[in-house]
C-alpha cells in the first residue's frame, strides 16, 4: 500500500508577457471623458503604441468612492491628487519602450500631465476581476450584452460561473459615440482570472475598454464604480 499524505501541488506563477506600468502622474485636474485625448497624446509621445494592439491604456480615475469620493458626471473634470496614476498595460517587450514616457509633459484635452517614474506589475490572480468600461454591440439590451460577454469569455476556453453587468458609459470618438458598460466577473480561478486581464474583451483597447482589473471582491468592486448599482442574470 502506498499513502503519501505529503503530496504538493505546484503554486501558480503568475505570467510576465503581459504587465502594468503605473507611472506617477503630476496634474490638477482632467475631464472625466478623456479617452480619446490621452490616446492621441499617448501616440504623440510614443508612437509605436498605435500600432501595438496588446497595448492596454488605462483611463485615469481619482480616489474611488471608499474614500469618500464620487466620479464626477461625464463632461466634468475630475480634480486630481499627488497621489494619482496613470497605468499601460504592454506585452513584456514594450517594457522599456513604455519607461521612456518617464520625463514626458503629455497635454490631454489642454490638461498639463508631467509622466514620473513608473512602477512594472504582473497581473494579479484574484478570483474577481472588473471592467469599467466594456463596448456594447450595436443594439444589444442589458440581457443579451451578458449573454454576449460569455460567449465571448468562452471563446478563451473560460466557463463563467458569476457575471454581473454595472451601469453604462458613452464612449465619444470621432467617428461617433459608443456605449459602454462595466462588467464583474467572479469565481475565477487563478489561472483564468490572469487569461482575462492578459486578453480584455471587445474592441478599442486604447480609450481604456475591455481592461480587466484584479478586485479583493464585489464590495470592493462596488467602490471602484463608485456606488453605482449591479444587477445580474
Amino acid at each position: 500500500m502506498l499513502w503519501d499524505e505529503n503530496k504538493k501541488v505546484a503554486e501558480y506563477q503568475v505570467p510576465d508577457d503581459i504587465v502594468d506600468l503605473i507611472y506617477k502622474i503630476r496634474c490638477k485636474q482632467i475631464p472625466t471623458t478623456h479617452a480619446y485625448e490621452l490616446a492621441e497624446a499617448l501616440y504623440e509621445a510614443l508612437p509605436w503604441i498605435k500600432e501595438e494592439p496588446k497595448v492596454g491604456i488605462h483611463q485615469i480615475h481619482g480616489a474611488t468612492s471608499g474614500n469618500g469620493w464620487e466620479r464626477p458626471p461625464d463632461g466634468e473634470m475630475i480634480h486630481l491628487s499627488k497621489r494619482s496614476k496613470m497605468s499601460l498595460r504592454v506585452p513584456k517587450n514594450r517594457i522599456d519602450d513604455a519607461s521612456k514616457l518617464t520625463g514626458q509633459l503629455l497635454d490631454i484635452a489642454g490638461c498639463a500631465v508631467e509622466v514620473g517614474a513608473s512602477i512594472t506589475k504582473l497581473m494579479h490572480p484574484l478570483p474577481t476581476v472588473f471592467a469599467r468600461y466594456v463596448v456594447v454591440p450595436e443594439g444589444m439590451d442589458e440581457t443579451q450584452f451578458t449573454y454576449w460577454v460569455a460567449d465571448e469569455v468562452s471563446k478563451h476556453g473560460i466557463k463563467l460561473n458569476k457575471l454581473l453587468c454595472g451601469i453604462s458609459h458613452q464612449l465619444n470618438l470621432p467617428d461617433g459615440s459608443y456605449e459602454t458598460r462595466s462588467v464583474m466577473i467572479a469565481d475565477l480561478d487563478k489561472e483564468t482570472s490572469v487569461i482575462l486581464q492578459e486578453e480584455g474583451i471587445g474592441p478599442f483597447r486604447h480609450y481604456g475598454c475591455g481592461i480587466f482589473l484584479p478586485q479583493k471582491g464585489i464590495r470592493a468592486v462596488g467602490e471602484t464604480e463608485d456606488k453605482s448599482h449591479f444587477s445580474g442574470t
